[in-house]
C-alpha cells in the first residue's frame, strides 16, 4: 500500500484516473491536473486546471518534491487505414505522446529530488497484438512503450519507469463500444476471461508500480488484457 506520498495524475477526472484517484487519496498527496474537477468533488486532493494538449502545466500548485507521477489522457479512435486522415494520427500522438512528454518534462526536477520516484504511462494490448482498425491508436501507443523503456533507462536508478497495456476498459472513453447490451456482450466475448475490464482494477495495478512492491522493476510493459493479448480459446 501507498501511504504519505506526493502523486500527481495527469488526467484523473474521468476513468482510470477517476479510480486511481480514488485509491489513493485517502493515503497519499493526490495532485490531479485535469480540465475539469465536477468529479473529484468528494476526495480529499488538489486540483489543478489543466489540458494536456493546450496548456503548460502550473508547478507552483506542486509540492517541491513527488514520488509517483501517472499520465491518463487518451484517445481509442477505431476506423479502417484508409478511412484515417493524417490529421487522426497528428491528433492521437499529440494526446497520447507529446501531452505525455510535455507534461513530464514540467515536474521531472520534482521527481527527481525523491530519489526513488515512480512514472506510470497507459499503452493498449493492441501495441503487441495485431487487431484491424487500431492503426492510429497503437502507433502512437507504441512510441509510448519506447519512451517508457528507454526513460527506464536513462533514469535508473532514482525513477523507475513502467506502463500498462490494458485492453477495452468500460470507461467513458470507450463508452460507444459498450453503450449497449449487445456490444457489452461481444465485447465480453473476446476476452478469454469473459469480460472487459474495469477502471478499479488497472488503479490497482498502476497503484502497484507506483509503490514499493514494485521497487525492482523498471523498462516494463503491463499487460492488463483479460487474456486477449497472449491466449487463444
Amino acid at each position: 500500500m501507498i501511504e504519505n506520498k506526493n502523486i500527481l495524475i495527469v488526467g484523473g477526472s474521468s476513468g482510470i484516473g477517476l479510480a486511481l484517484a480514488e485509491h489513493l487519496s485517502p493515503q497519499n498527496n493526490v495532485y490531479v491536473a485535469s480540465r475539469s474537477s465536477e468529479a473529484l468533488q468528494h476526495l480529499d486532493l488538489h486540483h489543478i486546471k489543466f489540458d494536456a494538449t493546450l496548456d503548460e502545466l502550473d508547478t507552483s500548485q506542486l509540492p517541491e518534491t513527488l514520488h509517483g507521477f501517472v499520465y491518463c489522457p487518451g484517445s481509442i479512435n477505431l476506423r479502417p487505414f484508409k478511412g484515417l486522415k493524417l490529421e487522426s494520427f497528428q491528433s492521437d500522438f499529440e494526446i497520447n505522446v507529446l501531452g505525455a512528454v510535455r507534461s513530464l518534462k514540467s515536474v521531472l526536477g520534482h521527481l527527481s529530488l525523491s530519489g526513488n520516484a515512480a512514472v506510470v504511462f497507459y499503452s493498449t494490448v493492441a501495441v503487441q497484438t495485431g487487431m484491424p482498425f487500431h492503426s492510429s491508436v497503437a502507433a502512437s501507443k507504441g512510441a509510448i512503450e519506447g519512451l517508457t523503456r528507454s526513460l527506464a533507462a536513462e533514469f535508473a536508478p532514482k525513477i523507475r519507469v513502467n506502463a500498462i497495456a490494458p485492453s477495452l476498459v468500460n470507461t467513458p472513453l470507450a463508452s460507444k463500444f459498450l453503450n449497449n447490451e449487445t456490444k457489452m456482450d461481444k465485447a465480453n466475448e473476446r476476452h478469454p476471461l469473459g469480460r472487459v475490464g474495469s477502471p478499479k482494477e488497472i488503479a490497482q495495478a498502476t497503484a502497484f508500480l507506483l509503490g514499493e512492491e514494485s521497487a525492482w522493476m523498471t523498462g516494463r510493459v503491463l499487460q492488463l488484457d483479460g487474456g486477449i493479448g497472449n491466449l487463444k480459446t
